[in-house]
C-alpha cells in the first residue's frame, strides 16, 4: 500500500498564504506607485512654483519702478529689495538676497526655513551665482534638502552683481506625502488581517465537503461503503460529492455483487460438486453399467453448473457500467426477430399480440436475451401447442412520461400470489418449479436487465390461469415513433 507523503502545509494554510501574498503584493505595488505618483507631482508643484517666481522677477526687472526715484532699477540691491517685499514665501520656503559676496536681505522673522543659517545652502547659491544664469536645482545638506532656484541679476548701472534666491524645504514638504503613505500602510495592515481571517473562514467552508470526504473516507471498510457524503450548496465542490457519492453507490454495488455473487457460488456450485464426487467415489471401475450411470449423473450436473456459471457471470456483470451497449433500434423488427428465435424454444403457438413502430435507444442484444429467457419461462411451464404471445407498446401517462412496454403472456400453470415477488430472487421458485429446471438465476438476471434500462419488470398471474411477464422501459425525450 503506498505510503501518503507527510503533509507540511494544509490546503487552507496554502491558499490563505497564497492570498495575503497577493494581496500584500497587491497593496505593496499600489501603494510603491502612489508614493512615487505623488513625490513627482510634489517635485512638479514646486518646480511649477519656482518657475513662475521666476517669470515675476522677470517682468519686475523689466517693468519695475523704483519707489524712490520712481524710475527704473539701476541698483540691484534695490531691485532685490522690493523683490523681497513683494513676494509672499510658503509655510515652508525661504528666500535670500545675494550681493557681491554677502548676505544682503533675509526673509522676514516670520519665515521659518531659514536659508542664511545653513551654510552649505549658501555657498552652493554663491558658486551658482558666479555662473550668471538661472539655475534651478536639488541641494542636499546636513540640515535638509531644498528644491531652490537662483535668479542672478545685473543691471548696467550696477558693477556689484546679485542674486535673488528661492528654495523649498524639500524633505519637510515631502513629510505630508510620507505622511500619507504611512497611513496607506496604517490601514493597509489591519485590512489584511480582517481578509485574512475572512479568507481563513471562506476557504474553510469551501474545503468542508473536502473534510467531510476524508471523514467519510476513513469510516469505509472493505466490507462496508454505505457512508454518503452529505451535498450542500450547488457549486463544484458539490458536483465533487454528488460525483463521489455516485462512485460510493457504484462499489457498494460492485461489492454487495461480490458478495452475492460469492454466495451464490458457496450454496450454489457445492450441491453438484458434491453429488458429482460421491458419484465419483462410489462408482465401481469394473462395473460398465455403473461407469455409464455415474458419467451421465457427471455430465448432468457438469452442465447445469456450466448454466449457473454463466448465469453467475452475467449477473456480476450487470453492475458494470459496459453492461449495457445501447443504440438506436426499430422496436418493431427486434419483436420480429425475438419472435423468429424464440419459435425454437418449443411447439407452441407463437404470435404478436401488438408491435410499436418507434425507434428507441435500447440495448438490443440484452433485451433479446430477456424477452428470451421470459419466453423459456413460458415454454416451461405451459403445455404443447398452447398459446404464447409477445408484444410490444408505447404507453403515455397523465404527466406525459412515455414508456416502452414489452409482454410475453403464457396459458400455463400460472404462479400463486405469494410467489409472485419471491420469482425475482436469486434462486427463488415458485411452488409449481423443479429444482433440476434451469438456474434459477432467468428471472433474476431479466430483472437486472430492465433494470439497467432504468426501468422494470413484473408479472400478472393466477394460478392455471397463466402468466403475463411486463418488461416497462422509460423513453428518453428523444425516442422517435414511426
Amino acid at each position: 500500500m503506498t505510503k501518503a507523503p507527510e503533509r507540511r502545509w494544509s490546503i487552507r494554510a496554502r491558499v490563505l498564504t497564497g492570498m495575503l501574498l497577493l494581496v500584500g503584493l497587491a497593496l505593496v505595488t499600489a501603494g510603491t506607485a502612489s508614493f512615487a505618483v505623488q513625490r513627482l507631482e510634489l517635485s512638479e508643484r514646486l518646480d511649477e512654483s519656482l518657475s513662475r517666481s521666476v517669470k515675476e522677477f522677470k517682468v519686475l526687472t523689466e517693468t519695475g519702478v523704483d519707489p524712490q526715484t520712481t524710475k527704473s532699477f539701476t541698483h540691484a540691491e534695490d531691485l532685490l529689495y522690493i523683490a523681497m517685499q513683494r513676494t509672499l514665501p510658503s509655510p515652508k520656503q525661504g528666500m535670500l538676497a545675494l550681493v557681491g559676496d554677502k548676505v544682503r536681505w533675509t526673509a522676514p522673522d516670520i519665515v521659518g526655513t531659514r536659508l542664511e543659517n545653513d551654510p552649505e545652502f549658501t555657498a552652493w547659491a554663491f558658486q551658482v551665482q558666479d555662473s550668471n544664469r538661472i539655475r534651478i536645482g536639488t541641494i542636499k545638506t546636513e540640515v535638509t534638502t531644498y528644491r531652490a532656484v537662483v535668479i542672478p541679476v545685473s543691471l548696467p548701472a550696477d558693477h556689484e552683481r546679485g542674486s535673488f534666491v528661492l528654495a523649498y524645504d524639500y524633505s519637510a514638504e515631502a513629510v505630508a506625502n510620507d505622511r500619507n503613505f504611512m497611513i496607506y500602510i496604517a490601514v493597509g495592515a489591519p485590512v489584511m488581517l480582517v481578509a485574512a481571517l475572512a479568507a481563513w473562514l471562506i476557504v474553510g467552508r469551501m474545503l468542508e465537503p473536502i473534510r467531510k470526504l476524508q471523514t467519510t473516507a476513513q469510516q469505509i471498510s472493505e466490507t462496508d461503503v454505505s457512508q454518503r457524503i452529505e451535498v450542500s450548496g450547488n457549486d463544484e465542490f458539490a458536483d465533487l460529492t454528488v460525483t463521489v457519492n455516485e462512485m460510493l453507490d457504484r462499489l457498494d454495488g460492485a461489492l454487495s455483487s461480490q458478495r452475492q455473487l460469492l454466495d451464490d457460488v458457496g450454496h450454489e456450485l457445492r450441491t453438484p460438486v458434491t453429488i458429482i464426487n460421491g458419484h465419483l467415489e462410489l462408482m465401481d471401475p469394473h462395473d460398465p453399467q455403473d461407469v455409464q450411470q455415474s458419467r451421465d449423473i457427471a455430465m448432468d450436473e457438469l452442465n447445469r453448473m456450466s448454466v449457473l456459471i454463466n448465469d453467475l457471470v452475467t449477473l456480476a456483470k450487470s453492475n458494470r457500467t459496459d453492461f449495457l451497449q445501447t443504440e438506436p433500434v426499430q422496436v418493431g423488427k427486434l419483436l420480429d426477430d425475438i419472435l423468429d428465435k424464440a419459435r425454437g424454444l418449443g411447439q407452441r403457438q407463437w404470435r404478436i399480440d401488438y408491435r410499436a413502430e418507434a425507434t428507441v435507444r435500447l440495448d438490443p442484444m440484452r433485451l433479446t436475451q430477456a424477452m428470451l429467457q421470459l419466453c423459456a419461462n413460458a415454454v416451461k411451464f405451459s403445455e404443447d401447442e398452447s398459446r404464447i404471445a409477445l408484444g410490444n407498446e408505447i404507453l403515455r401517462d397523465a404527466h406525459g412520461e412515455t414508456t416502452l412496454r414489452w409482454w410475453v403472456s403464457d396459458a400455463g400453470t400460472g404462479i400463486r400470489s405469494d410467489d409472485l415477488d419471491r420469482i425475482f430472487e436469486r434462486f427463488g421458485r415458485g411452488q409449481n418449479s423443479a429444482r433440476s429446471s434451469g438456474s434459477g438465476l432467468g428471472l433474476a438476471i431479466v430483472q437486472a436487465i430492465a433494470e439497467t434500462h432504468g426501468g422494470r419488470v413484473w408479472v400478472s398471474s393466477e394460478p392455471d390461469q397463466g402468466s403475463t411477464f411486463y418488461i416497462d422501459l422509460p423513453l428518453a425525450t428523444g425516442s422517435k415513433e414511426a
